[in-house]
């Protein structure tokens, strides 16, 4: 029951919209804005920067909250832990407080791996920093550490729910990335 309970809050803590919500405070539609998605990336380029690291912190935090209770507080077995984390996601992606149009989950996702695995999570976050700072694209930073983590979980950690769990986040954040995908390919991915 506790289980459930944690799964439904995690996606609709997830479904909060920060990008929107700062965005609206100013008057401005941000799915009118650059790529039109509501996350960190175009909330920077939207905003300016300090107020996307705001939207990014925030959007970690809303993966990184419910698995750390879920984990931590009330030490769940992993098949639930592996459900919060990815509803925290979903949530995110497609938000049930603003119409199902959401991000692209990769700074929820380095939130839920924080709390769920650690070393894992560090690794993946160190790995968006140094790639963005040397490609200067957020898809190709979320891209290489949701790759990462899931590389990773199954290398050296190995047990079953833990695996599910990165290898979904990564199937979510590649999935959402799909248009940056093909923009890459055709060397048309704008930085960010």
């Amino acid at each position: 029951m506790l289980g459930a309970a944690l799964t439904i809050a995690a996606y609709l803590i997830g479904s909060i919209s920060f990008g929107l919500l700062y965005a609206s405070e100013r008057g401005i539609d941000l799915r009118g804005i650059g790529s039109g998605n509501i996350g960190a990336t175009n909330a920077s380029r939207a905003l300016g920067k300090r107020t996307g690291r705001k939207v990014m912190l925030l959007d970690m935090l809303k993966g990184f909250v419910p698995v750390a209770v879920a984990h931590w507080v009330f030490n769940l077995s992993w098949p639930w832990i592996t459900a919060v984390g990815i509803a925290a996601v979903l949530g995110h992606v497609f938000p049930i407080w603003h119409g199902f149009r959401g991000g692209k989950g990769a700074a929820t996702a380095g939130g839920v791996l924080l709390a769920a695995l650690p070393p894992i999570g560090a690794a993946t976050l160190g790995t968006f920093v140094l790639v963005k700072k040397l490609s200067r694209r957020a898809s190709v930073a979320s891209l290489s550490a949701a790759t990462l983590a899931a590389a990773l979980t199954m290398a050296f950690d190995g047990r079953q729910w833990p695996i599910q769990l990165a290898v979904g986040l990564w199937i979510i954040v590649v999935f959402r990335h799909t248009e940056n995908i093909a923009r890459l390919l055709r060397g048309e991915e704008p930085p960010g």
